[in-house]
């Protein structure tokens, strides 16, 4: 599969060099361009399956429209690979998805030729036409093109672009690029509506004769055209739910056809008003096990490019967070019925798909939905089900106000666990789940946890089930530490943080696995000669006040830790606790700062932000040797955005007894300090 050299495609630097070829030439470069691509991701992971589909669609699109004149969206961008190469990124594209290298998604400020961002789906259309009616409002003259495709138009905003689009005659055309699969295969009513309409036919059929036939009487055509969905009906004896919409339906076609793809664009191209191209393409078209197993290879990892095995460490490594969010749901299914799983077309992401194997009448995937997917759960809550509602952390953003509205404000027991919370890695500021502690903390009814390890996500999620209110799981993306997986359940009440080791120097507050790197520095520390109390708060909220007012007593400095921005974040709350109750003290918070952070492996960016083992070693034994100390001190203070000292001072009489042994620090109930 993989070439030393390739003729064509070496030779396209921009889509100018594209067009000079000869339409014959284009089957080639579309072979060169599926090499090209397998050879690349073979090695450096990406997200193969979705660019291999639309190898023919960017070639054709960049053929026959003029960017970065015209504009182009692609939704969503992993789908968008081979647009990148015949835009000037081949040379770099080894850098894919690497720090400081490409962006596995469009990005405006990366090329010209990126119209718009795409890391999160069914956006195209809406932005689309806010594009095409600025250019309208302008007076300039370019065309816009939208390709939505990989489920994206299951999501609702997809939908709500397409209304108010065909209410107008601003001239757009949307590819609905239709392989039946997001990550997942396609579910629900509008998968079955679309396939439908790609195999029926006799519908095809008999739509294209009748409208071929009505060629020698324009006068009647255009008055159809015109008069809309009551005479199509009529006429064609088939309802179509684009042009209930006011879009004009063209397909379905075979996007896999590069010249058919050439042919159809072109003639679009002259065509006037909002339009809809449907075209069916292979997900993980021209490689075979792409095709073979198209969930697998959404995004396979490193493989053998010429027999397509996937290359995996043999190493005995822990499991995945997300795995044990899949055990640990079906564990709980069977002890009892109340239980139901819910994922916004993430079955596999999130390992839903293992409690879905037994029981698959009780879990829902409903499809590229954040918000149905929390509202859906909050009703199935208020008849006596306990859902479990998965959604990476990113995603949840788009279902804000329904946790807020059906969800908390009802105090409905749904358990929202966010997948991939904090920094994720390679898909970049799109996709890293840095804002769910900060907008929840500020949420009233909701109890917001974070594990530290296996064993405490699943006791969470079992604490969660009897909890008896709307109840929040944070974990990351990635492999556990290796703790206890099996075994009896236990309760971790909710507000009950727990003191891993006691101190005299300073406090670190952490939440969550951010936890565990500030163990390892913590340790360093003591042997330089720095004692240092650890508490794992558990709980963003409610927090273990009793906890916080004894650790306020006794220390005059306190570092927290937290996989998360430290604006609005926990290291807030307990500098907010330590102000409003009057403690003397100064509160460093180590996270993600006020900025977006691109892609890199998640090592390297817990690095770059300064809370690795390094960075937060660094700033424990800063009064210790000195703040201008490079060799031990990760990064300057000055150039840590994310190290953040807050000085609090007493606003009212501040308690005595500071000089508080550990035991006086620790909880009394033993159960939870395990």
């Amino acid at each position: 599969m993989t070439h030393q050299k390739y003729e064509y495609i070496e030779r396209i630097d921009s889509p100018q060099d594209l067009k000079r070829l000869r339409p014959e030439e284009l089957p080639a470069v579309c072979k060169e361009l599926r090499c090209f691509l397998v050879e690349q991701l073979a090695n450096n992971p990406g997200h193969i399956g979705s660019s291999l589909g639309t190898v023919e669609l960017a070639t054709a699109i960049h053929y026959v429209y003029d960017s970065p004149r015209d504009k182009i969206i692609w939704d969503v961008g992993h789908q968008a690979y081979a647009h990148k190469i015949l835009t000037g990124r081949r040379d770099l594209f080894h850098t894919n998805r690497c720090l400081n290298g490409l962006s596995g998604f469009p990005r405006r400020s990366e090329s010209e030729h990126d119209a718009f961002g795409g890391g999160h789906s069914s956006v195209s259309i809406s932005a689309a036409y806010g594009i095409a009616k600025a250019n309208e409002l302008l007076g300039i003259r370019s065309k816009v093109v939208a390709v939505i495709g990989d489920g994206a138009m299951s999501g609702g905003l997809a939908f709500e672009g397409l209304n108010n689009a065909g209410a107008s005659d601003t001239d757009l055309l949307v590819i609905l690029n239709d392989n039946h699969m997001s990550i997942s295969p396609n579910v629900g009513a509008l998968k079955e509506y679309l396939l439908n309409i790609s195999t029926s036919k006799h519908y095809n059929n008999f739509k294209n004769k009748v409208w071929k036939g009505l060629e020698k009487m324009p006068r009647l055509r255009r008055m159809i055209q015109k008069t809309g969905n009551a005479l199509k009906l009529s006429f064609l004896q088939h309802s179509n739910l684009f042009e209930s919409f006011n879009f004009r339906y063209f397909g379905p076609v075979d996007g896999n056809d590069i010249k058919a793809m050439v042919r159809v664009l072109n003639d679009l191209k002259e065509i006037p008003g909002p339009k809809l191209l449907h075209v069916l393409t292979v997900k993980g078209k021209g490689y075979a096990p792409a095709e073979q197993n198209q969930s697998v290879w959404h995004a396979p990892g490193k493989f053998d490019p010429d027999t397509g095995e996937l290359i995996h460490s043999t190493a005995d490594l822990p499991l995945k967070y997300q795995e044990v969010f899949g055990n640990t749901l079906l564990e709980l299914a069977r002890m009892d019925k109340r239980v139901v799983g819910i994922t916004p077309a993430m079955p596999l992401g999130c390992s839903l798909d293992i409690m879905m194997r037994e029981m698959p009448e009780r879990c829902f995937d409903v499809g590229i939905a954040e918000g149905h997917a929390v509202t859906f759960s909050a009703g199935l809550a208020t008849q006596g089900l306990v859902p479990f509602c998965n959604i990476y952390s990113s995603f949840m953003q788009r279902a804000y106000d329904n946790a807020i509205h059906d969800v908390a404000i009802q105090g409905l027991p749904v358990v929202i666990c966010l997948d991939r919370a904090g920094l994720v890695g390679e898909d970049g500021a799109t996709h890293h789940g840095a804002l769910d502690l900060a907008y929840f903390r500020c949420v009233p009814n909701l109890i917001i946890a974070a594990p530290m390890n296996e064993t405490e996500l699943r006791n969470m999620m079992y604490t969660a089930l009897y909890a008896g209110k709307p109840f929040v799981i944070r974990y990351p993306r990635g492999r556990g530490v290796g703790s206890n997986t099996s075994g009896p359940f236990e309760t971790l009440v909710p507000g009950r943080g727990r003191l891993l080791r006691d101190g005299k120097d300073l406090a670190v507050i952490t939440i969550g696995t951010a936890g565990n790197a500030a163990a390892k520095a913590i340790e360093r520390a003591e042997v330089a000669g720095v004692s240092i109390a650890h508490v794992d708060l558990r709980y963003a909220k409610p927090l273990d006040e009793e906890l916080l007012h004894r650790i306020g007593k006794k220390f005059r400095r306190i570092v927290t830790v937290e996989d998360g921005a430290v604006m609005g974040g926990v290291g807030s709350a307990v500098l907010e606790f330590f102000s409003d109750h009057g403690y003397d003290c100064r509160v460093e918070r180590l996270g993600i700062g006020d900025r977006f952070v691109e892609h890199g492996t998640q090592a390297q960016l817990y690095k770059q932000c300064g809370y690795d083992e390094e960075g937060i070693y660094g700033v424990l034994v800063a009064d210790r040797i000195g703040e201008t100390d490079s060799d031990t001190i990760n990064k300057p203070k000055e150039e840590n955005p994310v190290t953040t000292p807050v000085s609090v001072k007493a606003k009212f009489e501040k308690s005595s007894g500071s000089g508080m042994s550990g035991s006086e620090i620790s909880h009394t109930d033993p159960a939870v300090e395990k």
